[in-house]
């Protein structure tokens, strides 16, 4: 049995100020997926006192809070207009980590989370149960302070703070459509376990290797696992996701990635290049991490099953068995399912138009199709196989552009 269901994504970058997102009408985003520029890191000085000039004079004078203040009240506008945006109901994701600085001759924690978490209250969000992300460092003089000699020595701040907070109360999905899309976009049973967990672990940084070493400092990027995660479990097929601060575009691979629309807002125009030339990357990045999500699910289900554990139940959209759907199995028997010869992954193709900017606007199309699996009915030992490219005929078109 051969599954197809093909659909049509957008995306848009916009490259100017968050703090007033025109383009974006009221109560039209399904997500917010962001990481803002942190606070009393250094690498933000020079941004933050481009906003604001009082920056600049506070460090020079060493009022390290007043500083910190001026910086998130330069970052409140935008978290205005994400709550403007959103709709009822939709969740904000903010990936934000705490700052540890000398200013003068004190030593102190700048903390970031909770400055801008007291904010989204004010704005009106509801906080949800946030997600430490871990990222602990193995580097010999990764401690702070005065070694051994007690009190002068530091606790080493290795995680950061991913916020959740919803517009409002819980969103509807009492239209037909809505619940349809909400069906297709479930997750697995033991991804769940894992996604919903309050600590994230193993996720590694966004490697930066750019050409431009200006840009290489001035940019912060989490990695891909964050955004594809958070969009997965917090919205659903064909949602606009925004990311306000988009930096090297990220959540807009992610997005385009999960089938979900797309906006980004990203200030500094030198990023226009490596932004528009990294989303080509999303052709590999897809399929390696849509199979790794097969290979995972079906070796979860054949650990099960060997384990004399039933699997009750089947996805409609996916044949293969699932611990929560809406279909059962006809027969009742637990599927056996070979990942690398019977299933061909999913396919994400792109086809660059353009490779100049016209009229400050560039043009990417790419096909997508998602979850194209049948199930045999016996297993078999995994042998290679050539992932083709998808026919046109079951592939949607997703068009970006950049303005």
């Amino acid at each position: 049995m051969k599954i197809e269901h093909t659909m049509q994504t957008r995306h848009q970058l916009h490259f100017g100020d968050a703090r007033k997102m025109k383009a974006i009408g009221d109560n039209s985003v399904g997500l917010v997926v962001t990481s803002p520029p942190y606070p009393m890191i250094q690498m933000w000085d020079t941004l933050f006192s481009r906003l604001d000039p009082a920056v600049a004079r506070l460090l020079m004078q060493h009022h390290g809070m007043a500083a910190f203040e001026r910086m998130h009240a330069a970052l409140d506008p935008v978290w205005a207009e994400v709550h403007r945006v959103l709709k009822p109901g939709a969740i904000a994701c903010i990936n934000i980590g705490d700052a540890v600085r000398k200013i003068g001759d004190d030593f102190m924690l700048y903390p970031n989370h909770a400055r801008i978490l007291s904010r989204m209250l004010t704005i009106g969000f509801q906080p949800l149960p946030l997600i430490l992300w871990r990222k602990p460092t193995n580097a010999p003089n990764k401690f702070m302070g005065s070694g051994m000699l007690p009190p002068g020595a530091y606790v080493t701040l290795e995680h950061e703070h991913i916020l959740v907070l919803r517009k409002g109360s819980k969103r509807d999905f009492s239209e037909t459509e809505d619940k349809q899309r909400r069906r297709e976009s479930a997750f697995f049973w033991e991804e769940r376990n894992t996604w919903f967990s309050d600590v994230w672990m193993g996720l590694i940084g966004a490697t930066q290797r750019l050409a431009d070493n200006d840009i290489r400092k001035r940019s912060g990027a989490f990695p891909f696992e964050l955004p594809y995660r958070l969009i997965n479990m917090f919205s659903v097929k064909g949602d606009l996701v925004l990311d306000p601060f988009l930096g090297l575009g990220t959540t807009l691979l992610a997005a385009m990635a999960t089938g979900r629309n797309g906006i980004g807002i990203e200030l500094e125009t030198d990023f226009r290049e490596t932004v528009t030339g990294s989303l080509s990357a999303v052709t590999s990045i897809a399929h390696r991490r849509l199979s790794d999500r097969l290979a995972d699910h079906l070796a979860f289900v054949q650990q099960r099953t060997a384990a004399g554990r039933t699997i009750k139940h089947r996805n409609r959209p996916f044949p293969f068995g699932r611990l929560r759907s809406a279909a059962t199995s006809a027969d009742g028997k637990p599927p056996v399912f070979d990942a690398a010869a019977d299933a061909p992954f999913p396919m994400l193709a792109v086809r660059i138009n353009s490779n100049k900017i016209e009229n400050e606007f560039v043009r990417i199309y790419y096909r997508f199709n998602r979850f194209f699996l049948w199930c045999r009915s016996q297993a078999r030992p995994a042998r290679p196989r050539r992932l083709e490219a998808p026919t046109a005929s079951g592939n949607a078109r997703s068009t970006i552009g950049v303005r």
